[in-house]
C-alpha cells in the first residue's frame, strides 16, 4: 500500500475513533444528569435552576433529578365544582382589591394560590418542598407561585413598586388557572352541576389586573 493510502487510511480512522469517542460521552452524561429530557420537563424552570447554580448544568440537573425522585408519583387531589367556583370567586375579589391596596391583594392571592395546591395534595411543609413540586407537575407556570411569593414577603418590609405587584400578581394567574382548571381526575363536575353548568377554568380570572386607576 502506498504511503498516500496508509494516510489516508489514518486519518480516517481517526475521525472515526473522535465521533465514536463523542458519541460515547454524550450518551454517557445523558444518561447521567438527564439531559435534554429535563430540559424538555422542566421548561423555563430548567434554566431559572441553572441560573440559581451560577450556570452549572450538571449542578442543575442534579437538583431536579432528585425532584423528580421525591414528586414523580404525587397525586393531584380532585377539586369539587363548589370549590372550583369558591376558588374562582376568591382570586376575581383578590383582582377586584388590588386597585386599592396592591401589595394587600398580592399577600391574599399568594395565600390563596398556595391554599389551593394544598388542596390538590402539592406538600404542605414548606413553601419550597411546595414550589418544587409543583414545577415537576406544571412547570410552566410554578413559577409564577415563585416570584408572586418572594413580592408578597418583600412586601412585609418595604414598599414594592405597583407595576412589580401588577406583574407578580398576572404570572401567578397561570399557575391559579392551572391549577383550578377541571382535569379528567376531577370527580364529575358536569353531571351534578347546577344550571349554567360548573366553573372549568377557562379563562377564570376575567379582566386586567389593576386596569383602574
Amino acid at each position: 500500500m502506498s504511503t498516500g493510502a496508509l494516510i489516508a487510511v489514518a486519518v480516517a480512522s481517526a475521525v472515526i475513533f473522535v465521533a465514536v469517542a463523542l458519541a460515547v460521552w454524550a450518551i454517557g452524561r445523558g444518561a447521567r444528569s438527564g439531559g435534554p429530557g429535563l430540559r424538555r420537563r422542566f421548561g423555563p424552570e430548567y434554566d431559572t435552576v441553572v441560573a440559581r447554580h451560577d450556570g452549572d448544568d450538571k449542578a442543575a440537573e442534579k437538583e431536579l433529578t432528585e425532584r423528580l425522585r421525591r414528586h414523580k408519583d404525587l397525586r393531584i387531589a380532585p377539586l369539587s365544582a363548589a370549590a372550583r367556583e369558591q376558588y374562582v370567586a376568591r382570586w376575581t375579589g383578590v383582582q377586584e382589591r388590588f386597585v386599592d391596596d396592591p401589595a394587600r391583594a398580592v399577600a391574599d392571592a399568594d395565600a390563596l394560590a398556595g391554599k389551593l395546591a394544598r388542596e390538590r395534595g402539592f406538600p404542605a411543609d414548606s413553601w419550597d418542598e411546595l414550589i418544587d413540586a409543583l414545577s415537576v407537575h406544571v412547570p410552566r407556570t410554578a413559577h409564577g407561585l415563585r416570584g408572586l411569593h418572594a413580592v408578597a414577603a418583600r412586601t412585609r418590609t418595604r414598599q414594592v413598586p405597583t407595576e412589580e405587584l401588577r406583574e407578580a400578581l398576572v404570572r401567578a394567574r397561570d399557575l391559579f388557572e392551572e391549577l383550578v382548571r377541571a382535569r379528567p381526575e376531577d370527580h364529575r363536575p358536569r353531571r351534578h352541576a347546577r344550571r349554567g353548568g360548573p366553573v372549568d377554568g377557562s379563562r377564570v380570572t376575567g379582566g386586567n389586573v389593576g386596569a383602574r386607576t
